[in-house]
């Protein structure tokens, strides 16, 4: 297929593209390359799928030297004229929508950063594959939509009208508006509630890359709730299997699309995608600090605005809908990001 990846230079998408592009689809990778947190990160990842950064300039397409069916280019969602030119002149057969304002913290100061990229951005999306016959959309949303729902494991049939964050908020709203669209001109959507992605190439306002930062340069930590939270820990190559599975099989509705909104049922769904072992927080601390071979400072700290105390995941659908097995253990998922870590900022500093 020839599908557009959002989010390209960003964790998840970055490991999207390149399991796409090894498996030979051609791939046009998008991303504004903000700076939310370090770019070096973001070039990082485009560098190791041979795009040249240092050639990349703001609504230019260019080219990998590594993958010949993989390209690259700087833009934002907001910009719909330059988003509705692309979709125009590229004509894709799947777009993956992983491209967001990520961060429950952050939006608590910066909300309207969330409308333009998560809102704004998102209909500008939907707009583009309504109008350029676009009818296999994915798309993140997020575990964070369930807030203060207290039935475990979370399922994609509880109600999670209660969001407590802007972020969540805006996550709950893109899965609203996609149904929409499914409903009104029949594109398939799927959306994908992430449940703590981690793994090497994270991001830095994570818990994972913020623990093992302090512990490599003798830091302390700070660890919510003092330290009685469980998370549904989810390595990225499991995550990836799991939006690859959904960009092969996108959604329908339960009767087939005739162009007539009311006589079909939309082609929309939703999915957790989790690791469904959920992890107690200081148990995963207890591991970077085996991998490492150190002891890991703690600041023990109240529970923050907007967090929650235990996430997890039933993945049922998803396992019956795509045979989806998420199989990594966090000893070993810990193992690879550590040593992803330390190789990757020794080579910063040379």
């Amino acid at each position: 297929m020839k599908i557009l990846v959002t989010g390209a230079a960003g964790f998840i998408g970055s490991h999207l593209v390149h399991h796409l592009v090894e498996r030979g689809d051609e791939v046009l990778g998008l991303d504004s390359i903000n700076d939310y947190y370090d770019v070096r990160l973001k070039h990082g990842r485009l560098n190791r799928d041979g795009i040249d950064v240092s050639s990349i300039e703001y609504g230019k397409v260019v080219f990998s030297k590594a993958h010949p069916n993989l390209r690259f280019i700087k833009l934002k969602l907001e910009d719909k004229d330059e988003l509705n030119k692309l979709f125009e002149h590229e004509q894709f057969d799947g777009v993956c929508n992983l491209a967001a304002q990520a961060g429950v913290r952050y939006s608590l100061t910066n909300p309207e950063t969330y409308v333009n990229s998560n809102i704004i951005g998102f209909i500008n999306i939907l707009e583009a594959c309504r109008h350029n016959n676009v009818n296999n959309l994915s798309y993140a949303s997020s575990s964070s939509v369930y807030g203060l729902n207290k039935e475990l494991p979370f399922s994609t049939e509880h109600n999670v009208d209660h969001p407590i964050s802007l972020y969540a908020a805006s996550k709950k709203s893109n899965e609203l508006m996609a149904h929409t669209y499914s409903h009104l001109y029949g594109i398939k959507t799927t959306g994908l509630r992430f449940f703590t992605v981690y793994g090497p190439w994270g991001r830095p306002d994570m818990a994972l890359f913020k623990f093992v930062k302090a512990a490599v340069e003798g830091g302390a930590i700070d660890v919510y709730n003092k330290g009685d939270m469980v998370r549904d820990f989810t390595y990225i190559d499991d995550i990836v299997l799991g939006i690859i599975r959904v960009i092969d099989k996108p959604a329908t509705g339960d009767r087939e699309w005739k162009g007539d909104a009311s006589s079909s049922s939309a082609p929309y769904k939703v999915y957790n995608i989790g690791n469904n072992n959920p992890v107690r927080l200081m148990d995963f601390i207890e591991e970077i600090e085996k991998k490492l071979g150190t002891k890991i400072k703690k600041n023990l700290m109240e529970m923050q605005p907007g967090d929650v105390p235990q996430t997890s995941a039933c993945v049922e659908d998803l396992v019956n809908d795509m045979d989806y097995k998420p199989s990594t253990s966090i000893s070993h998922g810990i193992g690879e990001f550590v040593d992803w870590y330390l190789d990757f900022y020794d080579e910063e500093k040379k």
